[in-house]
């Protein structure tokens, strides 16, 4: 009975380690099976990742692509109906932006002169083009351009080279202390040539004579030309010394080139003010005799009177009429 016990265990035991082995074998079996698994899921991961990122870069250049392309539709789009537009489109356009240019440049420079020509080259393209639909716009054109010629604006080119003009013109005027401080020339005695007339038939003592006559007038002359009296409005005028003369004439060189930056500038009060102390020194301290000094002070009072800040008018009327051209009604 024990040998039987035995052999049943020893049966029992082998059974037992077989199929341990067989389960050792397929758990080792399993086991390299899984990490191949693993190993194929780590290399379909990456496959997938590299498959993302080209697609998102594909998505990329897609989208790329559309903008461009709906971008090339918009511009054959406007290029469509720009083509489309009729003929009396066109010319409502044209005029629109010339006579807005010009608005500008008039705002720039300070003058009607651009604004006038567009106005007259638009009035002039609309006649010849004759469309009946656009006769309101010439109306308009007709009624802002006689607007815009009554407008009296400064013509700012003339006023500038006018100053210039005066700024030469400084050097040449004759200051007041120079002109009072000349002596009067001295008139010839009036026995002076009696002795020249006969001196060839005269003798010695005739000579004498006749020079001792004309001795008192002679010295009554010479003292006359010694004191001079004279009424003077601006005494201040007459103390300038030679130095301060100079400095007046710079000074007042300064106070015409300051106006005229001032009207470059589009100044017109600063300008005013520079002007009427150039009158006030020119009137001050100038010979009010004196020609040059006559034409220097009334270019200045041309200037001045001139130089004025006026609006410039727009053609708001002739836009309207525009806008409602191109709108069609």
């Amino acid at each position: 009975m024990a040998s039987v016990v035995a052999l049943g265990a020893l049966g029992v035991g082998w059974n037992t380690q077989q199929r341990l082995r067989v389960l050792e074998k397929e758990l080792v079996k399993r086991q390299q099976d899984s990490q191949g698994e693993a190993a194929q899921a780590l290399l379909l991961a990456k496959q997938a990742q590299d498959a993302s990122r080209e697609a998102g870069a594909r998505v990329a250049l897609l989208d790329a692509r559309v903008s461009e392309a709906a971008l090339q539709r918009t511009q054959i789009e406007d290029l469509i109906q720009s083509l489309a537009r009729s003929r009396d489109e066109n010319v409502v356009a044209d005029v629109d932006a010339a006579l807005r240019v010009a608005l500008q440049q008039s705002a720039i420079t300070g003058s009607t002169e651009p604004l006038l020509q567009a106005l007259q080259q638009a009035d002039d393209r609309l006649a010849r083009y004759n469309q009946p639909r656009l006769e309101r716009v010439r109306r308009a054109l007709a009624r802002d351009l006689d607007r815009v010629k009554a407008v009296g604006v400064s013509d700012l080119s003339s006023l500038t080279l006018r100053l210039d003009e005066l700024v030469r013109l400084v050097d040449e005027l004759p200051l007041l202390a120079a002109t009072e401080s000349r002596r009067a020339p001295s008139a010839a005695p009036r026995g002076a040539s009696a002795p020249e007339a006969g001196a060839s038939g005269a003798s010695w003592n005739d000579h004498l004579v006749a020079w001792w006559d004309a001795w008192p007038v002679r010295l009554w002359e010479e003292m006359r030309s010694l004191v001079r009296v004279a009424r003077v409005q601006q005494p201040e005028a007459l103390l300038l010394a030679p130095e301060q003369m100079y400095f007046l004439r710079e000074n007042l060189k300064l106070r015409l080139l300051n106006a005229r930056l001032a009207l470059l500038s589009r100044q017109y009060a600063t300008a005013q003010a520079d002007l009427r102390d150039a009158q006030a020194a020119l009137e001050r301290y100038f010979d009010p005799a004196s020609r040059r000094v006559q034409v220097a002070s009334e270019l200045l009072k041309q200037v001045a009177s001139q130089a004025r800040q006026v609006s410039l008018p727009r053609p708001d009327e002739t836009l309207a009429a525009l806008a409602a051209a191109a709108a069609g009604r």
